[in-house]
């Protein structure tokens, strides 16, 4: 893992929210206002590393024996959350938990667009907490489909369908998603984007225009690696049946010109 955590941290292509909406049967204002809420709409940092939250009680659930008394002795796990304030940066405190026990801490951090938990790494569509943050530091697209894939994993796709905020709330962000007003917010921020007009759709292929072709005629495709060749009048599927009939008349014919070439020239003056 690479400890600055820095990858190619594409942003978002414009289709991306409408497509990965679609798989689970929303439209891109409930995407957009599910990550207004979980990171105004913003995947990395300044320095352009996946927006992360390190969660201390997280890591205290993820770690047992001389490793937890280690952390919490270092101040970066505790058992109950809330018991101290946040800081504004959590790289610091992740990369010191790292030193600890690098899987636990990566498991303990919410994670990009939609702040997904590592410890839900498989609901993210990962086979490792460690194969989802690689993903995290390259694309803002797979940020959001790690998030969307976590909707549909725990069943809460239906009630972002069906504008049920406190129950998508409660499923998402924990039973105590009021402190933070999370559904209020998800309510506002879904009213705000539905007045503004949508991603408009890619346009269709031009087809490519073809020649008029004579009523009846098909034009006959080149086989492959033979661009250009003609079929002759033996070709086909007849072709060998054709040549073993007509070979042997044509030697035949041919034989009896070189015996008797008086009968087909015309004879000198």
């Amino acid at each position: 893992m690479d400890m600055t955590f820095k990858g190619a941290a594409r942003r978002l292509d414009d289709l991306d929210l409408p497509r990965l909406g679609a798989s689970i049967g929303v439209g891109e204002d409930e995407i957009h206002a599910f990550l207004d809420v979980e990171t105004s709409g913003h995947g990395f940092d300044a320095q352009g590393r996946p927006v992360i939250l390190f969660e201390p009680h997280g890591f205290y659930r993820n770690l047992a024996g001389a490793a937890r008394a280690r952390a919490v002795a270092a101040g970066l796990a505790y058992a109950k959350w809330g018991e101290k304030p946040y800081p504004r940066d959590s790289y610091p405190r992740l990369k010191a938990a790292c030193a600890i026990h690098d899987t636990a801490a990566l498991r303990s951090a919410s994670w990009g667009l939609g702040q997904v938990l590592g410890e839900n790494f498989r609901a993210a569509g990962f086979p490792t907490v460690q194969a989802m943050v690689e993903a995290m530091m390259a694309d803002e697209a797979l940020e959001l489909a790690a998030a969307v894939n976590s909707i549909a994993a725990n069943r809460l796709d239906g009630k972002l369908r069906k504008h049920d905020w406190a129950g998508f709330a409660k499923g998402y962000n924990g039973a105590s998603y009021g402190k933070n007003a999370y559904d209020i917010r998800l309510a506002e921020a879904f009213r705000k984007w539905s007045g503004i007009r949508d991603t408009p759709p890619p346009p269709a292929p031009v087809p490519i225009p073809q020649s008029p072709q004579p009523n009846g005629f098909t034009p006959v495709k080149a086989e492959p690696g033979k661009a250009g060749v003609r079929r002759g009048p033996f070709s086909g599927p007849l072709s060998g049946l054709r040549a073993a009939v007509l070979a042997p008349l044509v030697a035949a014919i041919l034989s009896l010109f070189r015996k008797a070439p008086s009968w087909f020239r015309k004879a000198k003056p």
